[in-house]
């Protein structure tokens, strides 16, 4: 029996007992399915482009999840800029403004297309019957984009389209599709009623194709028109009706016109691009892929592999209304944008009784965190301890009245065990997340990043591997040993100390800016509360005063300009200060810019859900600053003294600051402050060889496949 080149395919077995395989490059042949929805069962399925060497396996701990995540998997190649999936409110408004009608859908397809006509369409779908809005002339409305939250106004129709709980970076895009697309469509020559009706085309809708070069051009050129100078409009003399001379009073605009002085002065708006995103690899799509087919996932790594940056993607792909982004610790929180687990779970330190606990989960507002939240991400899983993880569990079934693992919220969680481990009082041991008894059963797939972005030099990156298990070879205390000889200073600016105590942070600071000439510029934060500035201070990158002089050692603190090498972590010098009250710091950057520092707003999320805000000067003294502080930086510059060291992997997350060995600088090293923790080591050897058993059987199954093919 012959096969179809469409029917080729490899025939792979998802078996009980058996790890599961998950594939993030695979097209799944839905014809070749059975009926039934049985994990015992043959599955269909080719590779993409023919590609087997695109397939990536992932672990997982149980044994009946292969089938849910395929489905997801085919939308990581090309993101689906026209559709959202949402809750969208239909608002009809009266000559007033004021709502005369609402049509409330709880769960919307929001669906971009053309009619016909060619026109632009509007969709929105409760799964009856679809509305459908021409978009001729709109309002955007994306001041609460970040949120899920955005209006579409229709002027001629007096009607607008609000869309929420939905996912920050789909709806970004939909928006920048919906804006250059419309923008475009303005640059052609629309039909007439008349012309329509003559026209006699059945009615249909299409999904408007994807962003292309020639839309971004033709909105630009509508842009460019907006933008070329207008001439000041005078007082004008009339010719045709013999006024010759007479000078003939200006027509005021009516009120849909712009003012006379925007007339003179338009607002120019910025030239246009395609939306350009930073792309996931091969193992982040796979993971984002596993988190939204509903997995429970751990997912760690080395430092340095993208861990942070995945899960401000996962973040952005959720619905924001269910979704609770939260960290171990404020700085990290403030990182993803989100909140501290203490501070989500409300039950202080989680040091009291479980009866305790659970009646502080009760009170109003923490159980509305409790109730509504459907997926709860935790960063920095390595410093939860595991006793504080079980009582969350047990408190998460108990609010929720629900019997499932954690009350049946969906756990994203990233850390690294051979990173920071929980803070202890005394000489106590900790215990790690995993140790927890109510770990196995929360955690359905356990994954790892390998790819490192960080450093690029691969002799850097083994010598960081070794120092991450606690392996401190001869190799390994040569080469660290001969970096206490290595000039780093360039420009004017010094290397930053990584310190383990905040005290010696504190008091070099405050030292080295004494010794600077002149008097000090102090620069104080505003912030949206102030009776709440503690809390604000636990989360902000930023404190409340900062003091510089020229000559001061400082370090950005915020993403300003990534192509310009203006990232969290560059390291820089105060070169001089503006004229005026203001004294805005000029400071000249290691990679070569010299930039004026403005204020800029920090969002953080307080307990009860309320948004508070600090507005500062995006630097920090960098003479020294604490490993602790230190984590999800990378820093061009950096001495490290090691003698101090206490804990088990603060060796290793001081060193992986670095971006490069020639960038190093380590002070009196000892091998013997390089360890990893015996049973995070045992934790990792399970799982690398969970992951090659797993593998094994993937290679089994293609080369039974590719000898089956070869005889068809």
């Amino acid at each position: 029996m012959k096969q179809s080149k469409a029917d080729s395919c490899q025939i792979l077995k998802a078996s009980q007992g058996k790890k599961n395989l998950l594939w993030p490059c695979l097209e799944l042949n839905r014809a070749s399915l059975p009926e039934n929805k049985k994990t015992n069962c043959m599955m269909v399925i080719r590779p993409l482009n023919n590609c087997a060497s695109s397939w990536f396996c992932l672990l997982s701990s149980t044994t009946d999840q292969v089938t849910a995540s395929i489905h997801n998997v085919v939308m990581f190649h090309g993101e689906d800029s026209a559709e959202l999936q949402c809750c969208a409110t239909v608002e009809r408004l009266n000559a007033s403004g004021q709502t005369s009608k609402r049509h409330i859908i709880r769960r919307a397809a929001v669906t971009l297309g053309r009619n016909e006509f060619k026109e632009i369409v509007l969709r929105v779908h409760d799964g009856k019957v679809p509305q459908n809005f021409i978009l001729r002339e709109i309002q955007l409305f994306t001041r609460f984009c970040r949120d899920g939250k955005s209006t579409i106004k229709l002027l001629p129709e007096n009607t607008q389209v609000l869309i929420s709980d939905c996912p920050p970076d789909n709806l970004r895009i939909f928006l920048k599709t919906l804006s250059i697309k419309h923008q475009a469509w303005l640059t052609g020559k629309p039909l007439g009623n008349r012309a329509k009706l003559l026209a006699g085309i059945p009615r249909s809708f299409e999904t408007i194709s994807p962003l292309q070069q020639k839309d971004v051009q033709k909105a630009n050129e509508l842009r460019s028109q907006v933008n070329a100078p207008v001439p000041a409009k005078g007082l004008t003399n009339r010719t045709g009706n013999k006024m010759v001379g007479q000078q003939v009073k200006r027509r005021r605009p009516d009120s849909t016109e712009c003012s006379p002085v925007k007339a003179l002065h338009p607002a120019k708006k910025p030239i246009l691009s395609l939306p350009v995103g930073r792309k996931l690899s091969k193992e982040q799509a796979a993971v984002l892929s596993a988190v939204l087919s509903g997995k429970n996932v751990f997912f760690t790594g080395s430092a340095g592999t993208g861990k942070s940056f995945l899960l401000k993607r996962i973040v952005g792909s959720l619905p924001p209304k269910s979704t609770f982004a939260t960290a171990s610790t404020g700085v990290a929180a403030c990182h993803i944008g989100g909140t501290t687990l203490h501070s989500f779970a409300g039950i202080g330190s989680g040091s009291a009784p479980l009866e305790q606990c659970l009646e502080l989960a009760q009170r109003p507002g923490v159980l509305q965190h409790w109730t509504s939240c459907r997926h709860l991400i935790i960063d920095e899983i390595s410093m939860v301890e595991a006793q504080f993880f079980d009582k969350l569990e047990t408190i998460a079934r108990s609010v929720r009245r629900s019997t499932e693992p954690f009350g049946g919220i969906q756990l994203i969680v990233c850390g690294d065990f051979l990173q920071l481990p929980p803070v202890t009082k005394g000489k106590d041991r900790p215990n790690f997340c995993f140790q927890a008894k109510s770990w196995r059963k929360c955690i359905h797939m356990n994954l790892e990043l390998m790819d490192v972005h960080r450093q690029t030099d691969q002799a850097f990156i083994s010598l960081l591997q070794a120092v991450r298990v606690g392996r401190a070879t001869e190799e390994v205390t040569a080469k660290l040993l001969k970096s206490a000889y290595h000039s780093i200073e360039r420009d004017g600016i010094l290397a930053t100390r990584l310190c383990t105590h905040k005290d010696d942070v504190e008091l070099t600071n405050e030292n080295k800016l004494e010794l600077l000439p002149g008097t000090a510029r102090v620069f104080e934060a505003v912030d949206s509360d102030p009776q709440l500035v503690s809390t604000i201070d636990a989360q902000s990158p930023v404190g409340r005063v900062l003091q510089l002089k020229v000559g001061a050692q400082v370090m950005l603190t915020k993403n300003l300009n990534v192509e310009k090498g203006l990232v969290n972590g560059a390291r820089g010098v105060v070169v001089a200060f503006q004229p005026g009250n203001k004294g805005l710091p000029h400071v000249r950057f290691l990679c070569g810019v010299t930039e004026v520092m403005k204020p800029e707003r920090w969002m953080f999320k307080s307990g009860g859900g309320l948004y508070l805000s600090r507005l500062q000067l995006p630097l920090k003294l960098a003479w020294a600053i604490s490993i602790h502080k230190s984590q999800g930086m990378t820093l061009d510059c950096v001495e490290i003294s090691l003698a101090r060291v206490f804990e088990s992997g603060q060796a290793y997350v001081a060193l992986s600051r670095a971006r490069s060995l020639e960038g190093l600088r380590v002070l009196d090293f000892d091998p013997h402050v390089v360890r990893a923790d015996p049973d995070v080591l045992l934790f990792y050897k399970r799982l690398r060889k969970d992951r090659m058993l797993a593998q094994a059987s993937m290679d089994e199954f293609v080369g039974r496949g590719n000898k089956e093919n070869r005889r068809l």
